[in-house]
């Protein structure tokens, strides 16, 4: 929201958007420090019931915003994001402050050194406000854990801010900080988004490096970004890009420049046909696709051939989480929850050569969104494959009576796109019957973010908006 827009009062800095919290600082209409104990007053009246935070970093926080106050008053050089609030999500490394990664194995692991997503928004000038909760080591359905949770969904308390940087996106839809940090390996940045009606930005892998990272040339999980509009998501993505040798995935080619929105090719396919939708996520779908029609854009239905998507993805995903976990969870498996223990201990069985066949069996999934791609420049899908679910369902395990595979098989739409290494974004495009949010999933060729953000900024101008939460008042 536009700081014209709403008084500057304490709970009225909670709902404007960074780059107009940004500009209002530099022009000292308002100080880090008055909207640090804005956010920070949100949070205490609130995340009792939200339970977005694991983590709060209040007198750490208003030291900085004080030292970014008289380095404003002293004229130094400032970053874009000088003395904006940003949580962090807790599977992501901050020197000094506590990382758990949900799980009582991390309870109270206190790291030396940020990563360098972390270090690159202190760089910027943002302001650490806290860690936002995420189920075991970011592997659930549910942002919940043994320390925290389950964090609520702002439009409705008893429902699912999706998994599994629901934290991170329930702490933004409800205006306790203005920008958030998540990841997303099979959807748990976009699916977030979804849930909670605001914007979710997985970037082409490397663009926001990776760094420390034991599988340095592995894309299949990336930072992401959770905003309320899609401007913040753009600076906030600005401030965090760019390439660093030790990423070898950050050393890609140029991004693409300015496109003009209205001449772009626009395919659409709700499913990416592979995938179950509930028809209430369809519907909205349907309707969205209609107004983007209504505005004059060119639209046309298609979708990439996603044969042996399905295969290629659980088996490259099981034997990722299995490098990574396997000695831990071995180790600690009594502190283990079921959904992290399942994730990893599938992998232990996986051969080199059935690896390397889902490797293939993924390029060739990979080709056929190139070859796609040459005759379309976006294409348009759900960002979610279900609405927002009650918190006490631990996994989805059917859609409207249709059996999923497995845990993850509710999220095809989304990780078929981690699969192929292809950026996207979620905006907010309608609401359910029930008024839960649902989300717009565009995606484009790699590093071409631009293009997506200048879309989705056009979609914003016409509706497809952050609304403010129907429980924020009455919270």
């Amino acid at each position: 929201m536009p700081i014209d827009d709403i008084t500057l009062d304490g709970d009225g800095l909670c709902r404007i958007d960074a780059t107009a919290l940004a500009a209002a600082i530099r022009e000292r209409r308002i100080r880090s420090r008055d909207l640090v104990d804005a956010c920070l007053t949100r949070i205490e009246h609130r995340d009792e019931r939200l339970q977005a935070f694991i983590t709060v970093c209040d007198e750490q926080a208003r030291a900085q915003a004080d030292a970014a106050d008289r380095a404003l008053a002293r004229g130094d050089t400032l970053g874009p994001l000088h003395g904006i609030p940003v949580a962090v999500k807790d599977n992501t490394a901050t020197a000094g402050i506590r990382t758990t990664y949900g799980s009582r194995i991390r309870a109270d692991h206190v790291p030396e050194a940020d990563d360098l997503a972390v270090a690159r928004l202190k760089q910027a000038g943002a302001i650490i406000l806290g860690k936002t909760n995420t189920p075991e080591f970011a592997c659930g359905a549910v942002c919940t854990n043994a320390l925290r949770g389950p964090t609520a969904n702002p439009w409705n308390l008893d429902y699912s801010s999706g998994g599994s940087s629901g934290g991170s996106a329930a702490a933004v839809a409800d205006g306790m900080v203005p920008l958030a940090q998540g990841t997303d390996l099979g959807g748990s940045v976009r699916t977030p988004a979804s849930f909670c009606g605001i914007v979710g930005l997985r970037p082409t892998p490397g663009r926001i490096p990776g760094v420390p990272k034991a599988l340095p040339w592995n894309g299949l999980s990336t930072h992401g970004l959770l905003t309320r509009t899609v401007r913040d998501a753009a600076l906030m993505f600005d401030a965090l890009s760019g390439p660093d040798p030790r990423d070898p995935l950050s050393a890609g080619g140029p991004a693409d420049g300015e496109a003009p929105v209205r001449g772009l090719r626009i395919a659409y396919c709700a499913d990416m046909g592979f995938a179950t939708i509930h028809s209430e996520v369809r519907r909205v779908f349907d309707d969205a696709i209609e107004r983007m029609r209504a505005l004059g854009l060119a639209l046309s239905a298609g979708a990439p051939d996603t044969s042996d998507a399905q295969r290629a993805f659980e088996t490259v995903r099981a034997a990722n989480l299995h490098f990574s976990f396997a000695d831990l969870c071995r180790e600690h498996r009594a502190l283990c929850t079921p959904s992290f223990a399942w994730n990893v201990e599938r992998g232990a069985s996986i051969s080199a050569h059935e690896l390397l066949r889902a490797e293939a069996a993924r390029g060739r999934v990979y080709q056929s969104f190139v070859r796609f791609f040459e005759d379309h420049d976006v294409l348009a899908a759900v960002s979610a494959s279900v609405p927002p679910f009650l918190n006490s369902q631990e996994d989805v395990l059917e859609i409207e009576g249709t059996p999923m595979a497995n845990i993850i098989d509710y999220l095809r739409v989304t990780y078929l796109i981690s699969l192929v290494g292809f950026p996207s974004i979620s905006i907010p495009c309608g609401f359910t019957r029930d008024g839960l949010p649902i989300g717009l999933q565009l995606i484009a060729r790699p590093r071409h973010e631009g293009m997506l953000l200048a879309l989705a900024a056009e979609l914003e101008q016409h509706g497809f908006a952050y609304q403010v939460p129907a429980t924020s008042a009455g919270l």
